[in-house]
C-alpha cells in the first residue's frame, strides 16, 4: 500500500512540475516557484530544481560528464522531506540530482547549488567569500544576500515565494543563467 501511495505522489508531483514548467515558459505564468497548494519548503525545493534546469555550469564544475548535480544546504534545513524526497533522483540534462548535508566549508565547493539558510545570517558573508570564484550557484533567503555576493535570493511577495538574481555574482562563479529564468525573477542586477 505504501509503495502505491508513494508512486502516486511522485506521479502527481511530476505532473505538477511539468504543468508549472509549461506555464512558466509558454503562459507567462508568474509563479516559477509556487503552485497551489504548497508550503514554503515545497516551493523553494521546486525552485532549486528549476534553477538546475536553467543554469549552465562550466565543465570543471563536474568531475565527470555524468557526475550528478549536487544540492547542499548550509544551516537550518526548513525543507523537511521536500528536497530529499521530491527533488533527489530527478534528472536534469542527463544528470541526477543528489541532495547532501554540508558539514563544513570543505563540502561547499563540491556542490553545484548551495542553499544558505536564514539561520546563517551571521556567517553568510564568510560562506559567500569562500565560494566567490567557484562554480557554485549560491541561493539564500535573507535581505541583502545578493549584495553580499550571492547569486539568487528568495523573497516573499504577497505570500508567494519569489526570487532576485545577481548576474555579476553568477559571472564571477562562471555560471550562465538562461533568459527564461531571468524573465521570472523579480529583479536582476548586473544586466549588460
Amino acid at each position: 500500500m505504501k509503495l502505491a501511495s508513494t508512486k502516486r505522489l511522485v506521479t502527481q508531483a511530476g505532473t505538477a512540475c511539468v504543468v508549472l514548467f509549461l506555464s512558466a515558459v509558454w503562459g507567462g505564468y508568474n509563479g516559477f516557484c509556487d503552485q497551489q497548494p504548497t508550503t514554503e519548503g515545497q516551493a523553494k525545493a521546486l525552485c532549486l530544481l528549476n534553477f538546475a534546469k536553467y543554469v549552465e555550469w562550466p565543465s570543471q564544475a563536474f568531475a565527470e560528464t555524468n557526475s550528478p548535480i549536487v544540492i547542499g544546504v548550509v544551516g537550518e534545513d526548513k525543507f523537511g522531506d521536500d528536497l530529499k524526497y521530491r527533488i533527489e533522483g530527478r534528472l536534469v540534462d542527463g544528470r541526477k540530482i543528489v541532495v547532501t548535508e554540508t558539514t563544513g566549508e570543505g563540502d561547499w565547493g563540491k556542490c553545484q547549488i548551495l542553499f544558505i539558510a536564514a539561520s546563517e545570517t551571521g556567517r553568510e558573508a564568510d560562506v559567500l567569500k569562500q565560494l566567490k570564484s567557484l562554480p557554485v550557484l549560491t541561493v539564500g533567503e535573507t535581505e541583502g544576500f545578493t549584495r553580499e555576493g550571492g547569486v539568487i535570493n528568495f523573497t516573499n511577495k504577497n505570500g508567494k515565494v519569489r526570487f532576485d538574481i545577481d548576474l555579476n555574482a553568477a559571472r564571477a562563479a562562471g555560471l550562465t543563467i538562461s533568459s527564461k529564468l531571468l524573465s521570472q525573477a523579480d529583479s536582476v542586477r548586473g544586466k549588460l
